[in-house]
């Protein structure tokens, strides 16, 4: 039977290998390409935020192309409808009876382009199919692909013609990946590959057996209680109404003080999923670095993925130019290592 090193070992070699395949096109962009590899060994999904041209949809598609699964790419509209994306019944005249049209979103990969273009009434059909893996088309339901992934991306920049995401929605994304401008140096090189990047071939890195294999490989990392109870703390820390009911000793162990001074910039703070979510993907950090056990540090790395999408500010954190990143880093900075 394999050991847990040898497992590891070869789960850090294909993830090397998709990262060498992804720089064949994205140049720079580690983050993206990390995230989008977190997610798919932690069987969530991935909001990517940045302004157009930093190659968002880029790294999805070959992302798609490395794996070999299923992709379909949905581009979100004003116009668009909860059937375009789900499906719907469609009546037949000869026999009398409906039949379903599958929508787009049964496939393995699935990218939300543009998410942020749609009303609430088209992105709610997204809510059942992230959480559940299944959707619900007339009285019937139906499962989705095995693994199912959905890319969302967003520019942040621009309001007119776009609606926020409901926080219901948020929540469901694994990780709100910021997709950053690239350094000059990088972008020296962008611009000498410019138009020859996209149509560079890539291979197929990962099949469904290394995918499963990944993924049965989180349940054999350790973490120890007291980093479970460091990870439950920061989500704690950032739920202003919860600490003045009087939470338990995990909770407190910001000074009340200091504790005010970051309460006062969160209206909503995280839920419980956001901590199996940290744990997830620290262990996935850990097994980046090629350990069999989480350290404080897996989880620093990441904390601000995992929770900038989850807290609702408020209007104090808007006037004093305060964002989730900041608070996130705060609460890191202040709670005491396990």
């Amino acid at each position: 039977m394999e050991k847990i090193e040898q497992k590891i070992e070869r789960c850090k070699a294909i993830i090397e290998q998709c990262r060498a395949e992804s720089a064949k096109r994205i140049i720079g962009q580690e983050q993206v390409i990390d995230g989008i590899l977190t997610a798919m060994i932690c069987g969530g999904h991935v909001l990517l935020e940045g302004v157009p041209g930093l190659a968002k949809t880029l790294a999805v598609k070959t992302f798609a192309e490395i794996s070999g699964l299923d992709f379909k790419r949905i581009q979100f509209t004003p116009d668009l409808l909860p059937a375009d994306v789900s499906g719907t019944l469609i009546y037949e005249q000869n026999s009398g009876k409906f039949s379903v049209r599958k929508g787009p979103i049964f496939t393995n990969i699935v990218l939300a382009d543009e998410i942020n273009r749609s009303p609430a009434k088209v992105q709610s059909a997204l809510l059942e199919a992230m959480a559940e893996h299944q959707v619900t088309i007339g009285e019937d339901t139906y499962k989705l692909p095995e693994p199912f992934l959905v890319l969302a991306t967003q520019n942040p920049i621009e309001q007119e013609g776009t609606y926020n995401l409901p926080e219901a929605e948020l929540d469901r994304f694994l990780l709100k990946v910021l997709v950053n401008y690239p350094t000059p140096q990088e972008e020296v090189e962008i611009v000498k590959t410019a138009g020859k990047a996209p149509l560079l071939p890539v291979n197929k890195i990962l099949s469904a057996d290394d995918l499963a294999m990944m993924r049965s490989l989180l349940d054999e990392i350790t973490c120890d209680d007291k980093i479970i109870e460091y990870i439950v703390s920061i989500v704690a820390t950032t739920r202003p109404v919860q600490e003045k009911r009087g939470a338990g000793k995990i909770a407190s162990r910001i000074s009340p003080v200091k504790k005010d001074d970051i309460a006062k910039y969160i209206s909503f703070g995280a839920s419980p999923r956001s901590g199996i979510a940290l744990l997830q993907c620290s262990k996935v950090q850990a097994l980046f670095a090629g350990r069999s056990f989480v350290l404080p540090d897996d989880v620093k790395a990441a904390s601000h993925a995992v929770l900038r999408h989850r807290l609702v500010l408020s209007y104090e954190a808007a006037a004093d130019g305060v964002t989730s990143d900041d608070l996130i880093e705060k609460i890191l900075a202040l709670m005491p290592l396990p």
